[in-house]
């Protein structure tokens, strides 16, 4: 009879273990080939100021049950290091990041809606307003001024704090155990990152009289040759400068190279063509030359509007703007000039001679270049329009001019006026909507 009774007993838990009802697995361990953590990889995308990581995916063996996860199964540790701010040897010091959301996914990247579906991964997304996870660092110092580059070995740290089940048969209970809480155990990342916008553009690169010139381009996902698009091209600051080992920082340093590919930023949905140089450092001449030169080579090879081809800096690279506005203004359907250089009399009369239209910012209190190098760009420029006899009214078309007290920044960096510039949906959308006369 006990044998009887035991049998019965045992074919009754096995009956349950089948429906789902109870864990194939004990509650203190894994169980299976398909147990335990497989991967983690980082996901970053582009803020204001920059690419930081902004989730974490968690990849085990099977499906994941998305209904035990919450935002206290997983705890994220990042660097405090902000290259703006920061010496190179706070990149160690890691602090805690706040977790926003834990839900799970086909593949290792966030879903826009941010909600689960049938998947291996566990999508852990961080709180995109703390200043933590930035992926940029100093790279070079050459005399001093230094250049930056995306660090390649990112030292994110992942834990496990609560068990994680897969999907139970039938959909009810809990799962077999995929991985037991290890609230003590920190883990790497394990993946090369999957860059959000950043990996989508192509590297190129222009030679003319011994002198190379590195760029990134993003094309529309259903990019036509048979049609048109207008052009943006970002001429980034003398950081984000090719210094032998920083291919692709000018698009992850900071949000102007991508901001153009997104409604949230340009508050329009049409397609934009994104050109990103990465200039040498070597003089506003010489580079502007070579940048008209790839400029006159790429609207050959690619679908371009030429009545939209428009020009946007960070610092330094307003120095090439404005060499090659006034050696080419023929290209250019207006600019935007954000904490730059000053332009010269020569250059302005040039581009007053063409009415290229320009929107200059700079902050009040920028400690790299002082302010007056803006309000001389604004005099110099309306000097040479009211030379050619131009009405206030009219100057007032043409020329824009937005000067920033500290509060505008979200980031206490008064040099990098992009970062309210470009928060200013109305900016972009101005530029956008310039055109140039048919010819």
């Amino acid at each position: 009879m006990r044998i009887r009774r035991w049998v019965g007993v045992m074919a009754s838990a096995l009956a349950m273990v089948a429906s789902g009802l109870v864990s194939a697995a004990p509650a203190d361990a894994s169980s299976g080939p398909d147990a335990g953590i497989r991967s983690i990889t980082p996901i970053t995308t582009v803020y204001t100021y920059g690419q930081k990581v902004s989730a974490v995916a968690v990849e085990y063996g099977q499906n994941v049950n998305p209904r035990e996860l919450d935002t206290s199964t997983f705890s994220v540790q990042d660097t405090l290091y902000n290259f703006r701010f920061n010496p190179i040897e706070d990149l160690p010091k890691l602090t805690d990041r706040k977790v926003t959301r834990a839900y799970t996914n086909d593949a290792a990247t966030i879903r826009a809606d941010h909600r689960s579906t049938p998947g291996r991964y566990v999508i852990v997304e961080l709180d995109p307003e703390q200043n933590a996870g930035w992926t940029v660092i100093t790279s070079k110092c050459p005399n001093g001024r230094c250049a930056v580059r995306v660090n390649p070995d990112l030292p994110t740290r992942v834990v496990q704090r609560k068990n994680v089940y897969g999907q139970p048969g039938h959909g009810l209970g809990r799962g077999p155990l995929l991985a037991k809480g290890t609230p003590n155990t920190s883990r790497k990342v394990t993946e090369k990152p999957v860059n959000l916008l950043v990996d989508e553009f192509r590297y190129g690169s222009y030679l003319s009289n011994g002198m190379v010139l590195p760029y990134h381009y993003h094309l529309p996902k259903n990019y036509d040759p048979a049609k048109t698009y207008p052009l943006m091209v970002v001429l980034p600051g003398h950081g984000m400068g090719w210094d032998g080992d920083n291919l692709m920082v000018q698009v992850a340093a900071d949000i102007p190279a991508t901001a153009w590919l997104q409604q949230k930023w340009t508050g329009g949905t049409e397609d934009v063509i994104v050109l990103a140089p990465q200039h040498q450092r070597v003089g506003g001449a010489a580079e502007a030359d070579l940048l008209v030169k790839l400029l006159d080579q790429f609207l050959k090879d690619y679908a371009v509007d030429k009545r939209r081809v428009y020009a946007t800096t960070v610092s330094y690279g307003s120095q090439l703007l404005w060499h090659a506005f006034a050696k080419r203004p023929d290209l250019f359907a207006g600019g935007l000039v954000t904490g730059g250089f000053a332009v010269n009399a020569e250059q302005a009369a040039a581009i007053a001679a063409a009415e290229v239209p320009l929107w200059v910012t700079h902050g009040v209190h920028d400690h790299l270049l002082n302010i007056s190098l803006a309000r001389t760009t604004r005099q110099l420029l309306q000097n040479a329009y009211t030379a050619r006899g131009k009405s206030p009214e009219e100057i007032g078309t043409l020329m824009h001019y937005t000067e920033y007290e500290d509060a505008a920044f979200s980031l206490p960096d008064y040099h990098a006026a992009y970062g309210p510039t470009y928060e200013d949906t109305s900016i972009l959308q101005w530029l956008l909507s310039r055109t140039k006369p048919q010819a």
